[in-house]
């Protein structure tokens, strides 16, 4: 348990306030989708004539190609009704907007950062940051439901990436050239679209109209090959139980596993930060958080803030089981498909093994990871583990411990986000991004070494 001062420490959101934020979402965005699709549809007609709309919503996120293009974005498509495109128009112009406290400098000494560790950044998310987002059990059964993981994870591997790596590579952010704030109005509006298929509509609407039931029912039978949206329609809602979906409690904890998680990994794997570094990986992240739509009230700007406000809602997720859980089936389908991507038996295991270490018992045995591995390949991750550390400990700030882990983890982020028969295409920008850090890595650990 971490201390803090106490005037730090009741600066922090308490358990009565991240009570209600359980019932607040995202104005913005909800207001959007509510304008896009209109009252929850009633006939075979009025459901057709949304998945129109949202079809063309979804054919318009291909020009959102990075920040410069949002500026005096309008919507081009003949086939939007006008009341649609103004909806979209007015949601780009608002959610660019960065806040005022946003700090140039700090953000980019986060990418570099970010850059610096090369694909251990990426390990971090996978085994880390990842894993840590299942833990809660609402969470994980809307995930469940959203890219069927258990049989699709590389949908969900490919579409963090899609988000992470257009916000940390270089002037992502805040760049003209960057496409982070692009990307994230896509997932923000994703997030919308998803509370209003669960709800049957917009959270303002139907929070006043079920108040008196508390709950929408599950619709029985849904077929496995059900779509996305008609299968979070039907999984049916418990208000009094969950609050909302993708609620701002949820959302802040999100945040947290991408920006304190990622912080907290690489302090466990021997990385010695200076206490600057850390507060501006989390500062860039809180500038994200802004453009998702979290709420500033629920964000931490030191490490020592963070790790007691995550402690604070994963202790309170937790508590809040759900039946089937979802946390184990996800977390398996997760390591392997990792495992599926690293050479040779012995390294097929280092996956579970690096999130088992990352993670921590606890959150291990939420996850199920309990399977045990042969003596032989628990004394090569755990020497891997130790000439990381040891490495670590030797060029502390250094890049130079990447070097062990370099081939492993490319050949992870090859495998699972340069292959276009994958689940989730990646846009060509993208997918040429990625290339870059990737060669980028490469030129370094051959200076290294």
């Amino acid at each position: 348990m971490v201390s803090l001062p106490s005037e730090l420490l009741n600066a922090l959101p308490d358990d009565v306030q991240l009570e209600r934020s359980r019932y607040r979402a995202d104005p913005l965005a909800d207001n959007t989708v509510s304008r896009i699709l209109g009252p929850w549809p009633t006939t075979p007609a009025e459901r057709k004539q949304q998945q129109q709309r949202l079809a063309a919503v979804t054919r318009l996120f291909t020009t959102w190609q990075d920040n410069q293009s949002l500026v005096d974005w309008r919507p081009q498509a003949t086939d939007l009704p006008p009341d649609v495109a103004q909806a979209l128009a007015d949601y780009v112009r608002e959610g660019q907007k960065l806040p005022e406290w946003a700090d140039v400098a700090r953000v980019q000494l986060a990418e570099s950062l970010f850059m610096e560790h090369g694909v251990l950044s990426c390990i971090l998310l996978f085994c880390a940051s990842l894993p840590e987002c299942y833990v809660v059990p609402d969470l994980a059964a809307v995930l469940q439901t959203t890219s069927q993981l258990t049989a699709h994870t590389e949908y969900r591997v490919r579409a963090t990436a899609a988000m992470v790596f257009p916000v940390m590579t270089d002037e992502g952010l805040m760049g003209e050239h960057g496409s982070g704030i692009a990307q994230i109005l896509k997932v923000r509006l994703i997030h919308a679209t998803i509370r209003y298929q669960i709800l049957h509509g917009s959270p303002q609407a139907v929070l006043g109209i079920q108040s008196a039931t508390g709950s929408i029912a599950a619709t029985p039978g849904v077929q496995a090959d059900t779509n996305m949206y008609q299968a979070l329609s039907c999984m049916g809602w418990d208000f009094k139980e969950r609050g909302l979906p993708c609620n701002q409690e949820e959302l802040a904890y999100t945040l947290l596993t991408f920006s304190y998680v990622f912080m907290r990994g690489l302090r466990k794997l021997g990385v010695q930060l200076r206490p600057l570094d850390e507060d501006a990986y989390l500062h860039a992240w809180n500038v994200v958080g802004h453009i998702l739509g979290v709420e500033r009230a629920l964000m931490a700007d030191s490490m020592e803030e963070a790790a007691v406000l995550f402690e604070r809602l994963q202790t309170r997720g937790r508590k809040r089981q759900i039946r089937p859980d979802a946390r184990p089936a996800l977390a398996k389908a997760l390591i392997n498909t990792m495992s599926a991507a690293l050479p040779g038996w012995i390294t097929s295991s280092f996956p579970q093994l690096m999130t088992q270490h990352l993670c921590g018992p606890v959150t291990s045995q939420d996850l199920g990871l309990r399977s045990r591995v042969p003596w032989l390949v628990e004394t090569a991750f755990r020497a891997l583990l130790a000439t990381v550390q040891g490495l670590a400990g030797l060029w502390p700030g250094s890049s130079s411990m990447n070097s062990p882990l370099h081939k492993l983890g490319r050949s992870v982020m090859a495998k699972l986000l340069l292959d276009q028969t994958k689940p989730l295409q990646l846009p060509g920008t993208l997918q040429d991004r990625i290339k870059n850090v990737l060669d980028h890595w490469d030129r370094h650990m051959k200076r290294k070494n």
